[in-house]
């Protein structure tokens, strides 16, 4: 039994509902329900009488809510035993990845808003990496694209990225105001490879398959800079970019265009740690960061 069952079981039965409860928590609702049924699992009994319309405690839930307020009563009254030793204003340690681009930008304007006494520390390396610093505590959260091995970690939805294709500004495809990824068919494509970048390679390569094509790979992306400059004066390529960073990436001999008939997203998460409590500051990461959408 971990205290983050306990509170997603006390969010559940306040609200009887899973995806109000997930919003409450900041994490997605398939979570909650995974962490219910693991409790129950513990404990050998249900604690919800679920219906697809309905949920409510059962008569073992009833009985067991109280002695789960108390536990995390307890729980916060020992974190507060030592508030006083705390600094004033805490600070974020933020995982970041590549491509974040102008979200970056409005998400550091958000926090400075919402949390103007807290500092953000920004560290940038490969997902894995950050993704295992946020497990063993030298990251308190990190941003991610698409899905990773989610042990010890919740994975709250922040926004939905366009990817973009990226193709030489001299190519006939680049006269079209929105590209169909049906007419990518015979040129080379240019992508991370899956062991740095499984979600975007999974997510265009099943888009090609969708488009009637499988297709053809040429040398891997490498950095932006320079897989742009050979795609606007090399042989004719193409690659992909998330709408975000090609915000910020007016280059020469390259334009980037919406793709088409499939039209790809991408979901971005924050991951946090799943056994500790999730702070105000973090909090305000999550509400800058999704923000960012309306923006």
């Amino acid at each position: 039994m971990e205290l983050r069952q306990l509170r997603y079981f006390v969010t559940v039965a306040e609200e009887l509902h899973f995806g109000r409860a997930a919003e409450r928590l900041h994490i997605v609702q398939p979570a909650v329900s995974q962490q219910i049924r693991r409790l129950e699992r513990a404990l050998g009994v249900s604690l919800f009488s679920r219906t697809t319309r309905t949920v409510s405690l059962t008569e073992a839930g009833q009985r067991f809510l109280p002695h789960a307020r108390a536990v995390l009563a307890a729980a916060d009254r020992a974190a507060d035993s030592v508030a006083d030793f705390r600094q004033a204003g805490a600070s974020v340690r933020l995982g970041t990845s590549e491509g974040l681009g102008d979200r970056l930008d409005a998400l550091l304007r958000g926090f400075a808003g919402l949390a103007p006494s807290a500092s953000l520390e920004l560290l940038h390396a490969p997902t894995l990496q950050r993704l295992q610093r946020v497990r063993d505590g030298s990251l308190d959260a990190t941003i991610v694209r698409g899905s990773w091995p989610a042990s010890g970690l919740d994975f709250t939805p922040l926004w939905m990225d366009e990817v973009l294709v990226a193709l030489p500004s001299s190519h006939p495809l680049a006269a079209l105001s929105a590209v169909p990824f049906a007419s990518l068919a015979s040129l080379p494509a240019r992508l991370s490879p899956p062991s740095r970048n499984q979600p975007l390679y999974d997510l265009v390569v099943s888009c090609c398959r969708e488009a009637g094509f499988e297709p053809v790979l040429g040398t891997e992306f490498t950095t932006a800079q320079d897989t742009l400059g050979t795609l606007g004066f090399g042989r004719p390529h193409w690659t992909v970019f998330y709408r975000a960073h090609a915000n910020l990436l007016p280059v020469p001999g390259v334009v980037f265009r919406p793709l088409t008939d499939p039209a790809p997203r991408m979901q971005t998460y924050l991951a946090t740690p799943s056994d500790r409590r999730v702070t105000p500051e973090v909090v305000a990461l999550i509400e800058a960061a999704r923000a960012t959408e309306a923006a």
